[in-house]
């Protein structure tokens, strides 16, 4: 599995209005901070795609921010000390181990982000009561379990066929744990 790195806004209760507004249009009463690959909720730090960055980043299409060498990443976010650095798995066939290198990464919990638009479907949607219940997210927006991950993935699409939203990637997120 190919490890991919990415720079994120934070999303917690230090924002005021808009964390509290979105907490209580979303029901997740029990998050403490929203960590996504959700691009609306936690944007990249580093939107822009400079010349320099071709030969290190993701070149796929809605890919564009996500960097395959962590020691460049590092360079380039150096001076952001407000962010999530996060090393990623897509679809990963099971747990992923964490990333060893020149940053500790902690085991987060897995996203579901649809695969057009870059919304989470577990934190951006509304939410999907008959294929996952928000008491299952846990205190960062994501669910735990590999297994559980996989299932809602396929089963979104068959109760769901006409929403967009629902053919999505499993995203595997972990956070450096001293950037």
């Amino acid at each position: 599995m190919q490890p991919w790195f990415i720079a994120t806004e934070t999303f917690t209760s230090r924002v005021g209005e808009a964390w509290i507004k979105y907490v209580s249009w979303s029901g997740l009463g029990q998050l403490v901070e929203v960590v996504s690959l959700d691009s609306i909720l936690c944007p990249t730090v580093l939107p822009d795609i400079k010349n320099t960055y071709w030969p290190y980043i993701v070149n796929e299409d809605c890919m564009l921010h996500f960097f395959t060498d962590l020691d460049f990443l590092l360079k380039e976010i150096e001076e952001i000390r407000e962010r999530n650095l996060l090393c990623v798995y897509r679809n990963p066939p099971r747990s992923p181990l964490p990333f060893r290198g020149a940053v500790d990464f902690e085991f987060l919990g897995y996203d579901l982000v649809d695969k057009e638009g870059g919304v989470s479907v577990l934190t951006n949607c509304g939410g999907f009561p008959e294929v996952f219940g928000n008491s299952e997210l846990s205190s960062k927006g994501l669910l735990s379990s590999h297994a559980r991950a996989l299932q809602v993935q396929s089963e979104l699409p068959r109760k769901h066929p006409g929403e967009p939203h629902a053919y999505c990637h499993v995203w595997a997120i972990f956070r450096a744990v001293a950037p």
